[in-house]
């Protein structure tokens, strides 16, 4: 595994230097863009705006607009030269209760290993947020840009989960939801029950995407001349009727799957 940023966590006075893994991967099929005609690939190419001729990657640098027309160049050294303690460091902030975090905040995981001799200061700082059941709120910049993660022990190590800032969140002021009102006691009592009837305990193992292999043997079955009728789609009612008996319905299959 290779690390992609390394740096230290900023614990009051204590750094603790450390390295940075990705926590994920994607797991979706890798398409390419054809010409339809003839399934010539098509490539995307960085032309200038001026002449009209591709730019070679070597030849691109960063520039900020400061004033219509005029730029200045910024180089990855000038990102770091403007705050280099904040392109160093995951600075802790404060200690909460993992509860007070809205699920919708959390973006990605990474995972944090330390540096030859940090050993002794991380195990410190995973130990004690297992004893206090909390997790850090901290900052760090990672790709020129500042965000906000909570760090988290997980068995021997610390996971740090990038999260999304407030502002970054929509407001679902808008929508047309339903009232409490328009829910009839006899229909929730039995949603109710439905709901402990399929209630387990979590085991993320257990799900699989189970689209992608169905469209990679499609795929595959396709590339080797097999030719698969399609399914007929199952139409997706527009309006959910006769809700208390398909209620009742659910509740008996989940009780002969039990």
């Amino acid at each position: 595994m290779r690390s992609i940023w390394s740096g230290a966590i900023s614990f009051g006075l204590i750094y603790i230097p450390v390295k940075l893994f990705s926590g994920s991967e994607q797991q979706e099929l890798d398409f390419d863009m054809l010409r339809k005609g003839d399934l010539c690939p098509i490539r995307y190419v960085r032309v200038c705006e001026s002449d009209g001729e591709e730019v070679e990657y070597k030849d691109i640098v960063k520039g900020y607009q400061f004033r219509k027309g005029d730029y200045v160049v910024v180089t990855n050294e000038d990102f770091k030269a403007a705050a280099p303690k904040k392109t160093q460091t995951i600075e802790i902030v404060a200690f909460i209760k993992e509860s007070e975090v809205d699920a919708k905040l959390l973006e990605k995981p990474y995972f944090l290993e330390p540096v030859k001799g940090a050993a002794r200061a991380y195990a410190l700082l995973r130990e004690a947020l297992k004893r206090t059941g909390k997790v850090a709120v901290a900052k760090y910049v990672l790709r020129t840009r500042e965000r906000m993660c909570l760090l988290r022990p997980e068995d021997d190590m610390i996971v740090l989960l990038q999260m999304r800032w407030a502002s970054e969140v929509r407001n679902p002021e808008g929508l047309e939801l339903p009232p409490e009102k328009e829910v009839e006691k006899k229909e929730l009592d039995m949603a109710v029950r439905l709901v402990d009837q399929m209630t387990e305990t979590f085991d993320p193992n257990e799900y699989t995407d189970t689209y992608t292999e169905t469209l990679r043997k499609f795929i595959e079955d396709k590339a080797a001349g097999k030719v698969k009728e399609p399914e007929e789609e199952e139409a997706i009612p527009s309006e959910v009727t006769d809700l208390f008996a398909k209620l009742r319905e659910s509740l008996e299959m989940a009780e002969a799957k039990k």
